[in-house]
């Protein structure tokens, strides 16, 4: 039941923001994590990704009043808009797709957006970190820094990184199994 208020809720919203544009923000609101991770998942660069993530939301609201509701959650069409995008990067950079299966524009697959969604509850939840975990975390696990380079950058012993490192990991392990809940 559920499930139904929310697919209704979403579909209000939507023909809300094809009449108005300026509703299109709650739209953005309500996915901007999931297609960023989407978008992270494959590209793997902070400011491509930030790139492609303006991208695909400009993209759908100058498409928005084409978007015909067909009972598949809006994000899916987010994450064709996404794919395409990354396709048509790679292939004007003269680059290969790494994975090309990954990039199927036509299909997104349940287990896919579930994995989407989780970690777009991990984006929530690593904002909801003290500020010296947070940064901890962004620089390890998104910028993929050492542990000696992190502790070079904040300016603290390679030991104080390690504790803050354990404890964000700690705080966002037990979060995420409320989440999941």
């Amino acid at each position: 039941m559920k499930a139904l208020k929310k697919e209704a809720d979403e579909r209000l919203l939507i023909e809300a923001a094809q009449q108005d544009p300026a509703r299109f923000a709650e739209l953005y609101e309500i996915n901007f994590e999931r297609v960023y991770a989407y978008i992270v998942q494959r590209v793997r660069d902070r400011a491509d990704t930030e790139d492609l993530t303006a991208e695909v939301f400009h993209q759908a609201l100058a498409n928005l009043k084409r978007f015909e509701w067909r009972g598949i959650p809006f994000a899916a069409w987010l994450f064709r808009i996404a794919a395409n995008l990354i396709s048509d990067r790679w292939q004007r950079s003269g680059r290969e797709i790494a994975d090309d299966s990954k990039l199927e524009s036509a299909h997104v697959s349940p287990a896919e957006i579930e994995e989407v969604e989780r970690r777009a509850t991990l984006f929530k939840l690593v904002d909801t970190l003290p500020a010296e975990q947070r940064r901890v975390v962004v620089l390890r696990f998104v910028e993929q820094k050492s542990i000696k380079e992190v502790a070079r950058e904040i300016r603290k012993t390679e030991g104080a990184v390690k504790q803050l490192q354990f404890r964000a990991l700690s705080s966002l392990r037990t979060r995420m199994e409320g989440a999941d809940a």
